[in-house]
């Protein structure tokens, strides 16, 4: 088999841009090296701590956010991430990668997340980018629209004695003697029910500007917490628009009164209570905020469709809040490149 040539790479590459590359987009519209100085509190050790100076050099910090990204846009398992960036040109451009160029490997992937879960330092990437949207223009306008979405993980298979100690927040007894087993349980996910059916897992609550939809602000829980409880964690003071869109779930005297004293306006479903349904002017009224609540289903839906679905396979709360962090962030990202399109002249 002949080797593949200068003139047969790009031609190659000629052929991705024919077929509309979304990676393209993404990297030309996200500035990457503003990313750089957050990215290197975590994972370059300063050269006082370093044993020598022998040995590979590390990753470059932005190619591995980069490949994060990656993981988070197509849902990749770390071994996927390392097979694909050696497979796929598309995958290899979007790194800066030349093919001859070294490849960062399944552990090095791992190593990089696990550095920014346990730092906490998701939620300041997220806040960057969310400030970099609103130097384009892309402020938060028209409302706030507030939503959940059950976030699975694998089930564990624990006996019934250890699922109540989990869930008293103690260790099971039997697990203290068997690191490896311990390792690879996860104590922080819950089971929740929704229309009749049971999840295992955690809740990514978002808050959704009605103009952009974009993600202005989320928060991660297990899945056994209630929609509502996560509201005041959500709420922002920056959006241009004073209405507040929710379902059902988040209706309360306690929420209404919260709303009211940010001098917010709430357009909340109502609810039906038992042996008092609701009236037909209050379905009407229901039905019209539905038109602007389906928004963030929007966005949901591109997650799960989209971007490969949003199954985690991490164990933990917090490297769970670092994998759903990040999947919101690449929405984010994927959106701007839409929007550019779209809008690139945001009023």
């Amino acid at each position: 088999m002949a080797q593949m040539g200068f003139f047969d790479l790009s031609d190659r590459y000629a052929s991705l841009d024919a077929k509309k590359d979304p990676l393209i987009e993404i990297n030309a519209v996200v500035p990457w090296d503003e990313f750089r100085p957050l990215l290197e509190r975590v994972w370059r050790k300063p050269d006082e701590d370093r044993k020598s100076r022998a040995g590979r050099k590390p990753m470059d910090v932005v190619l591995m956010f980069k490949a994060l990204v990656l993981s988070a846009l197509y849902n990749l398992s770390d071994d996927q991430i390392e097979y694909q960036v050696r497979d796929r040109l598309s995958f290899m451009r979007f790194l800066g990668l030349g093919l001859g160029d070294r490849v960062p490997d399944a552990k090095t992937v791992w190593l990089y997340r696990e550095a920014l879960a346990k730092a906490g330092m998701v939620d300041e990437l997220f806040a960057q980018f969310d400030g970099y949207l609103a130097r384009r223009g892309y402020i938060a306008r028209g409302g706030q629209i507030l939503d959940a979405s059950i976030v699975p993980v694998p089930h564990n298979h624990n006996k019934r004695e250890e699922n109540v100690a989990i869930k008293a927040g103690e260790v099971p007894e039997d697990w203290e003697k068997k690191p490896a087993k311990r390792s690879q349980k996860d104590v922080d996910a819950r089971w929740t029910k929704k229309h009749g059916t049971s999840h295992y897992g955690y809740k990514n609550h978002v808050n959704v500007d009605r103009k952009h939809k974009l993600i202005r602000r989320y928060h991660v829980t297990d899945a056994a917490v209630h929609d509502s409880q996560a509201v005041d964690r959500l709420l922002t003071r920056g959006n241009t628009g004073s209405g507040v869109w929710a379902d059902a779930a988040y209706r309360s005297a306690e929420i209404e009164a919260t709303l009211k004293a940010r001098k917010l306006t709430s357009h909340i479903h109502r609810k039906g209570k038992r042996g008092k349904p609701l009236t037909q002017q209050a379905q009407k009224s229901n039905r019209t905020k539905s038109t602007v609540r389906v928004r963030v289903e929007h966005i949901f839906g591109a997650q799960a469709n989209d971007m490969g679905g949003t199954l985690v396979r991490t164990i933990g709360l917090v490297r769970a809040k670092a994998k759903i962090g990040m999947k919101n962030l690449a929405y984010n990202m994927r959106r701007l490149g839409q929007l550019g399109r779209l809008n690139p002249c945001p009023a």
